[in-house]
């Protein structure tokens, strides 16, 4: 119990303010380029719970974006594009909510003069259900009669990979990661081909800068990553539904236990989810600089593991639990999207997030800096939003 109180203080002091690892305290006062990006890839996960009955604070961000991105730009979702359980049969009782959301979604994306791609989450396959490849032909079908130029890859659920040249010297590479751990029907495919397959397209496009983008993570310091809050211990009914404060204390920690040693369905410590990973890593560490972009954990997150560089994006709709620390250098509990900007020499992540006039976070990824940046006064919104 009393190091459950510890972990609450603890948790209480930072949760909802951004993280930023110690070596890269220093990231406003690395200006960015002056010349304009010769592309831009806005990455949204998890927008399947946008308002519909008003303005939704993401979206009207995200069309800011698109008025300031123009043509020479992508949009990709990065999967669970509509909560709760994908798009039903036309005659289930949730079938008007999640055409209500996905219009919403659709409508926004449908004024937007570049480039639109869509993945699948496990939301999308109903959850992880036996029946889940029905709801993603659904919605696939639904997408091609209401934005026909958009992509949804890969195409009728296929693992993948799928590759899509963005622009001159940018290529976006797509991996269906819900394949690996759906259960009941799917297609055909040989589990290991794909990760093979992988190899071989970054092997021939090394002179490219390359976006990989899968709905699962590789890593993450959020709730599919084993890390749960000090209230989820006593209260753990609260990682199913918000409310459901039922104390379990003690007994409670049995939960959180479980999904960080073996995990359900959709966490990393579940065995068919935690051989993907370890499968999809052992491709990705042999091509440094490659971007992994990732949904799944309502958060944003950037990891650089061995070269590469690993993104959460997760907060198109809802926010979660995110712990700092540990391998990340960047955390933050708070909606938003993250945005790849790409110039003649240089790849920039940038954070965006509704209510956030200042950027909590943006760095330079590729390639990287050689020699330390001239000094620039910090912004004193940014000055005291890292001081607290």
């Amino acid at each position: 119990m009393l190091w459950l109180l510890r972990r609450y203080v603890q948790e209480r002091r930072y949760r909802r303010r951004p993280y930023v690892a110690p070596a890269c305290n220093d990231w406003a006062r690395q200006p960015l380029p002056a010349e304009a990006p010769v592309h831009r890839v806005a990455l949204l996960g998890d927008p399947g719970a946008v308002a519909t009955t008003g303005p939704d604070p993401v979206l009207q961000l995200l069309e800011s974006w698109q008025q300031e991105t123009g043509p020479a730009g992508t949009i990709i979702l990065l999967g669970d594009n509509i909560y709760p359980v994908g798009m039903p049969a036309p005659d289930h009782p949730k079938r008007a909510l999640a055409e209500a959301r996905f219009d919403a979604l659709l409508t926004s994306l449908g004024r937007f003069p570049g480039q639109v791609v869509l993945l699948s989450g496990n939301h999308d396959w109903n959850k992880g259900r036996s029946d889940g490849w029905q709801y993603l032909r659904r919605q696939e079908a639904y997408v091609r009669a209401k934005l026909p130029t958009a992509h949804y890859l890969p195409l009728d659920g296929a693992p993948g990979p799928v590759s899509l040249q963005l622009a001159p010297g940018v290529l976006l590479v797509v991996l269906n990661t819900q394949w690996w751990v759906q259960r009941g029907p799917r297609p055909t495919a040989d589990t290991k081909e794909p990760f093979r397959q992988l190899r071989q397209l970054l092997e021939a496009n090394r002179h490219q800068r390359v976006l990989v983008a899968g709905h699962h993570p590789l890593y993450s310091n959020a709730l599919h990553g084993g890390k749960f809050t000090a209230k989820q211990h006593i209260f753990p009914l609260t990682t199913v539904h918000k409310q459901a404060y039922v104390p379990l204390p003690l007994v409670g920690s049995l939960l959180p236990l479980y999904r960080k040693l073996l995990g359900a369905a959709e966490d990393m410590a579940h065995p068919r989810y935690r051989k993907m990973r370890r499968r999809l890593l052992r491709v990705l560490h042999d091509f440094p600089d490659v971007v992994y972009a990732a949904g799944h954990d309502h958060n944003l997150q950037y990891f650089q593991r061995q070269g590469g560089h690993y993104l959460v994006s997760g907060a198109g709709s809802k926010t979660a639990f995110v712990q700092k620390g540990g391998r990340a250098t960047f955390v933050h509990e708070h909606t938003g999207f993250f945005s790849l900007d790409f110039y003649p020499q240089h790849t920039w992540l940038r954070t965006l997030e509704p209510g956030n006039a200042t950027e909590v976070f943006r760095l330079q990824l590729y390639p990287a800096p050689a020699a330390a940046p001239p000094v620039v006064p910090l912004p004193r919104q940014v000055e005291q939003l890292l001081s607290r």
